[in-house]
């Protein structure tokens, strides 16, 4: 199998989109970031396959918050693999103000679309600041 390199412009664009999303706590449009059987690894959960389980992750975190999003504070991007520094911040559903960071790995597919990311962050953390 082939691989084709993406532009660095398109796969910067995707994961933008992936945390833009995140911000507007629109589920739909970070589900569709992700390839139709991409696969999202985080600490927070056993691992995701799919837009059923990606976009039932998404809801269940941002049911937490009044207001979440994470922000990108440094990206490399190395072919079609994307390492991202990124902090996030939030108001819980009682009001309280929580800040949190991590990084995420992303690997993006021949159709601009994320098919794996790897997220390394603390959620007891996160939990307990709520």
């Amino acid at each position: 199998m082939t691989t084709v390199t993406l532009s660095t412009e398109a796969i910067q664009a995707v994961v933008q989109d992936y945390f833009a999303a995140t911000r507007s706590m629109d589920g739909e449009a970070w589900v569709a970031t992700f390839a139709p059987d991409g696969v999202c690894y985080d600490p927070a959960s056993p691992p995701l396959h799919g837009h059923t389980a990606l976009r039932g992750f998404f809801q269940q975190i941002t049911g937490l918050f009044d207001r979440v999003g994470l922000q990108e504070e440094f990206m490399s991007i190395q072919g079609n693999e994307v390492a991202v520094k990124w902090i996030g911040r939030g108001v819980s559903k009682n009001g309280r103000e929580v800040t949190f960071a991590g990084i995420d790995i992303f690997e993006i597919n021949d159709q601009g679309k994320i098919q794996v990311v790897k997220g390394y962050w603390d959620p007891v953390a996160m939990m307990a600041a709520l």
